[in-house]
């Protein structure tokens, strides 16, 4: 019993839950900048290839046509699509970074702690106890 309460109390924790929805908003962002990248960016960028940039490959080895029309056997470096996803990752962390940048600028800054003045050392109170105890003789 005791390891479910454990469990609950490390799972009802701000922190935790917090993270848990940031995870959930993080994903649904990326499918935002995924549509917007494959359906504004690299239609954009296509222009400049006169091709679809998300399907721009290289072709190592010429791929056969089977009965279906499938070409099969093809082997290409799939270039268009990496760059599809690097955009994403740049426009996705550069986003993250103007969200953590906001919320750090709204943290209020902690005040020093006031210094508290030194008192005197371990060695200068057990010579005042020392010769206290001294004078009692």
């Amino acid at each position: 019993m005791g390891v479910l309460k454990e469990f609950k109390d490390f799972a009802m924790k701000g922190n935790l839950v917090d993270i848990a929805v940031g995870f959930v908003m993080g994903a649904a962002f990326k499918q935002v900048v995924t549509s917007f990248t494959g359906g504004i960016v690299s239609p954009l960028i296509g222009l400049l290839f006169n091709a679809d940039f998300k399907n721009l490959k290289w072709i190592i080895k010429d791929g056969i046509a089977n009965d279906a029309g499938n070409v099969v056997g093809e082997v290409a470096v799939l270039y268009g699509d990496f760059l599809t996803n690097v955009i994403d990752f740049i426009i996705v962390a550069f986003v993250m970074f103007v969200i953590v940048k906001g919320i750090n600028a709204t943290k209020k800054k902690k005040e020093p702690a006031p210094e508290v003045p030194k008192g005197p050392s371990q060695e200068d109170l057990l010579a005042e106890i020392r010769d206290l105890l001294a004078k009692q003789k």
